[in-house]
């Protein structure tokens, strides 16, 4: 990590420069002449941005079995992605480089870092209880899919298993609920120190661990639980409801950044909400400013052409055989000695109908603010626009899940609306004497219609979410008639 930290610029080209000689003689390599590529401008002039969709046909050809076409060795696992926009599946390959040295190595220098701030932890006295994938494994023409998190524990080592919980059968359960219960049965009596896993998730497990042990916080439970590591969503929204049930003043929260493409991004310090992102994980870097995203101005930059504070959606080039590829992320550099980011959300994950640029940071800082101004708390939530019709203005449409709902919706629908004001001014503007904007229309989402909704698209558990923001209106349309039923 020193030598990243100390010299970012020169270990990303020496990266890109063993990724290249390795991938030459590829059918990727031959048919943009890697071996003749000797310098960044080269790579970036030659070889073109790619998305899912464009290099779907060589995964598929991968998942097949034939070899040496994106990445010279084996690619044997492919990570099942179901995201948020689309019921289709993506598989994204998983290279032996990629579990070796980006996935589990960013596993031992999160530890390493825990441990470094924390010297008196005692995190080794007991178990990691971690919060994976809901699905198997699947075998398919002699290549293996499923989420990463089943991948990842299917591959680790075999001294891993005994600090962490639940076992190896309980974890890769497919049936969501049936697995719920079977891992608090087999935590609750154990030493749990540290939790792993996506928040919205691990709380449903924790509450069921309360409803379990009919104790009133998870302290009773696990008394010498210390850390949580987090990742998938942003904190923000759960953050009130984790200090309930984990009433510690030292209790210690670290954020992740990783995804089924690789692990980007590490909290290296204690009470931060930045993230370091780790330069040496196999992993080269490029962003796309977002205020040129896809548009004829749209260009790509590398990592030390960053600008702090500015809005970039990320390229990756990787060890696994993705060439330039977006992840359909977007992040912000809060410093660049060394490189440290806030996610920001992501490109297709913004409200953008009437110019208003609305991105799930400003959704995030907005209801943090109007439910700290209303002592009220949201379990879940998404928004839509509510497109113009006629001379009737446009607005945005919430449906949102409170754990405690406020006692005046509508002072709960100003204070947002003046929040979301504070936080964009394109919003702003066009909320300015209801020039194009209207105010903001609230439905108030009956218990578990989120869970519902995910459980109805076969999406419980796991990095499985609720779509934030969106341009379109089909998430709302169905959640609003799902509202309807009783749950």
């Amino acid at each position: 990590m020193e030598l990243f930290l100390k010299y970012p610029h020169e270990v990303q080209n020496e990266l890109l420069e063993r990724l290249i000689d390795k991938a030459k003689d590829t059918e990727i390599g031959k048919k943009y002449d890697f071996a003749s590529i000797t310098s960044y401008a080269q790579f970036a002039q030659r070889v073109p941005i790619s998305t899912y969709e464009d290099t779907v046909e060589n995964i598929e050809r991968s998942r097949r079995g034939e070899a040496n076409i994106l990445w010279p060795t084996p690619i044997k696992w492919f990570a099942q992605s179901s995201g948020t926009t689309s019921a289709k599946s993506k598989y994204i390959p998983v290279s032996q480089e990629s579990l070796e040295d980006c996935h589990y190595a960013a596993s031992k220098d999160l530890l390493c870092m825990y441990l470094n701030n924390n010297e008196n932890s005692q995190l080794f006295s007991g178990k990691g209880l971690r919060l994976g994938g809901s699905k198997e494994l699947y075998q398919d023409k002699g290549t293996v899919y499923g989420d990463l998190s089943s991948i990842l524990i299917d591959n680790m080592p075999f001294w891993a298993e005994f600090s962490s919980t639940p076992s190896h059968d309980v974890s890769l359960l497919s049936d969501w609920e049936i697995k719920m219960q079977a891992i608090v049965d087999e935590t609750i009596a154990q030493n749990v120190t540290s939790l792993a896993g996506v928040p919205s998730w691990m709380l449903v497990l924790l509450h069921q661990v309360l409803d379990t042990t009919s104790k009133q916080h998870i302290l009773e439970v696990w008394p010498n639980l210390e850390v949580y590591f987090h990742g998938g969503v942003s904190f923000d929204p759960y953050r009130e409801q984790y200090a309930k049930i984990l009433p510690k003043s030292d209790f210690k929260y670290y954020e992740i950044y990783n995804a089924s493409e690789g692990f980007f991004a590490i909290q290296d310090r204690n009470e931060s909400n930045e993230l370091l992102l780790m330069l040496d994980y196999g992993i080269f870097y490029e962003f796309i400013p977002m205020d040129s995203y896809g548009t004829s101005e749209e260009h790509i930059i590398p990592l030390d052409a960053v600008e702090i504070g500015k809005n970039y959606a990320v390229v990756i080039t990787t060890n696994a055989g993705l060439w330039r590829y977006k992840i359909g992320d977007t992040l912000r550099f809060t410093s660049i000695d060394p490189y440290r980011i806030k996610v920001s959300g992501r490109t297709k994950h913004h409200i953008n109908v009437f110019g208003e640029e609305l991105i799930i940071e400003n959704a995030e800082k907005a209801l943090r603010k109007a439910t700290h101004l209303t002592s009220c708390q949201i379990k879940d939530y998404t928004a839509a626009p509510i497109f113009m019709v006629g001379k009737e203005k446009g607005a945005h449409e919430w449906m949102i899940e409170f754990k405690e709902p406020p006692n005046d919706i509508l002072a709960f629908q100003h204070q947002l609306d003046l929040a979301l004001q504070e936080v964009n001014s394109d919003y702003q503007a066009k909320r300015f004497n209801n020039t194009t904007l209207n105010a903001p229309k609230i439905h108030l989402a009956r218990p578990d219609l989120f869970y519902d909704w995910l459980k109805a698209h076969n999406k419980l558990g796991g990095q499985h979410k609720i779509p934030r923001l969106s341009n379109k209106r089909h998430f709302m349309e169905e959640l609003l008639q799902l509202n309807q039923r009783k749950a």
